[in-house]
């Protein structure tokens, strides 16, 4: 099966602005393809851009995005790992883009087998269920959306920390003091403190029944993760300190984190998701599936890897419902609340809906 060309769209999604620890998005930097076959079927790819994390904007994903597809014009989609090693000698690093080729090649060979994607994966369904982001305000604000969230039925809270250590505890004692000590609070700092400034805030946060703290320091600080670990009672789940599988390794051996969050946009897609959720497991580490900014497109993907990831055991798939003004994805993952299921449709099971298409920038390379 021939790869014959690529669809490459600038796939903008206006939302509310969303702020965390590093910045403010107004807008959701995806980046969306359709790679095409001589067999007459297409795979759908989604990334999502967030610069002050990943180092990745939407301009520098398209200029790619263009490279790529000149680099696998003619050849077999079917051929996975080694049209992903072309990407890898191509250009290091930029896993974000790399991500919506990979699940791109996932889609079409599932499509081609007539199977889900999770079937081609070998998984099952399972219960899922997502947690819902709360960002960051003052603590009013905070409390008041948590409340909103518990109300149309969240059963687990992410809450964005990671400023001044005592407004983030104030932050956070208004938030349980808004919806109670039964429902699961998980935080996210997003590399927000120094190692003194997370000591002094997790102490602090321990009173509040916390699930555990994504991601507390910069990543280059992650020689203190065994250390902070001894300080707080708090578990530790390591985001921005896990790229792949040579970092889970390394995070596992240095006893570094109690969990691993994966997200495509840091793993370069699918393929290597699955080699750290499966490295972390034989560390005794279990995974969270995360996200950026993804549409339904990129989410339903992330259901189909959780099915056949058994290791992943926390599910941060909210990235369409905090703040996302339209929806313009066909088929896909649909919520019932916040409990997540897949339609029995070979491959992905989404696409990106025609008409908003017909409004964003492209490429056919």
């Amino acid at each position: 099966m021939k790869i014959t060309f690529t669809e490459i769209f600038r796939f903008s999604i206006p939302m509310e602005p969303f702020v965390i620890a590093t910045g403010t998005m107004d807008y959701a930097q995806n980046t969306f393809i359709r790679l095409h076959t001589d067999d007459g079927i297409y795979g759908v790819g989604e990334c999502s851009a967030f610069p002050m994390i990943v180092g990745e904007t939407q301009d520098t994903c398209l200029v790619l995005a263009r490279e790529f597809a000149r680099l696998w014009k003619g050849k077999d989609a079917l051929a996975i790992d080694e049209r992903l090693a072309e990407l890898d000698a191509f250009i290091a690093r930029n896993a974000t883009v790399k991500s919506a080729f990979d699940m791109a090649l996932h889609d079409l060979a599932a499509k081609h087998a007539g199977l889900p994607l999770y079937k081609y994966l070998g998984g099952r369904p399972r219960d899922i269920v997502t947690d819902i982001t709360v960002g960051i305000g003052s603590p009013e604000e905070m409390a008041a959306k948590a409340k909103l969230f518990k109300a149309q039925g969240a059963e687990v809270l992410k809450v964005k920390l990671g400023k001044a250590p005592d407004a983030d505890i104030a932050r956070l004692q208004a938030v349980r003091n808004a919806v109670g000590n039964e429902i699961a609070i998980r935080i996210d700092a997003n590399q927000g403190w120094d190692y003194d400034q997370a000591v002094t805030a997790l102490r602090g946060l321990e009173p509040l029944n916390i699930q555990l703290c994504e991601q507390p320091m910069r990543a280059y600080n992650d020689y203190l993760l065994p250390r902070l670990r001894q300080q707080t009672t708090i578990p530790i789940m390591a985001d921005e300190s896990c790229y792949d599988h040579r970092d889970a390794a390394r995070l596992v051996s240095l006893g570094a984190c109690d969990a691993i969050n994966i997200k495509f946009s840091k793993s370069g897609g699918i393929a290597e998701a699955l080699r750290i959720q499966q490295t972390a497991e034989n560390g005794g580490i279990p995974c969270m599936i995360g996200g950026m900014l993804e549409s339904r497109i990129a989410l339903s993907a992330g259901v189909h890897f959780a099915y056949a990831a058994p290791n992943v055991q926390y599910f941060d798939l909210d990235t369409c419902l905090i703040g996302h003004r339209e929806d313009p994805v066909t088929g896909g993952v649909q919520y019932d609340g916040f409990h997540l299921s897949l339609p029995e449709t070979a491959g992905i099971g989404a696409d990106a809906d025609e008409a908003f298409l017909q409004c964003c920038e492209r490429w056919d390379v």
